[in-house]
């Protein structure tokens, strides 16, 4: 069974989309299930002022995204970095345990998206 919260982004995802020139993204992809995520930042003075996703998934990787969207906007890049699964797992009130799987996927599809854009960073100096 899943909880409100987790319907409600689920049906109501935050952050759909994609941003175009993207200062960071992040793909990353569940071969057990076949859930692929990709996360689109964008940053300012180190602090993720834009985020968009996109996911080809279940309900519960679809409310993973729209979670991580909204726990990582305004945030600078070094909290950003600490979300982790299970900090999204408990903002969404708990996943059913045959869907844990899908909350690997956000704070990792984050992560990869802040190294992009570190390593962007880092080629321009």
């Amino acid at each position: 069974m899943y909880s409100e919260k987790v319907m409600d982004h689920f049906m109501h995802p935050h952050n759909v989309g994609e941003i175009k020139d993207a200062d960071g993204v992040g793909t990353v992809g569940n071969p057990i299930c076949g859930d692929v995520m990709t996360i689109y930042i964008r940053v300012e003075d180190d602090i993720i002022t834009d985020i968009k996703f996109k996911t080809f998934g279940c309900g519960a990787a679809i409310a993973v995204a729209s979670m991580v969207s909204e726990m990582a906007r305004g945030k600078n890049i070094e909290e950003a970095m600490e979300i982790t699964n299970t900090a999204v797992v408990t903002n969404l009130d708990g996943l059913p345990p045959q869907k844990l799987h899908c909350s690997n996927l956000g704070a990792d599809a984050l992560h990869r998206a802040i190294k992009d854009y570190l390593e962007k960073k880092k080629e321009k100096k």
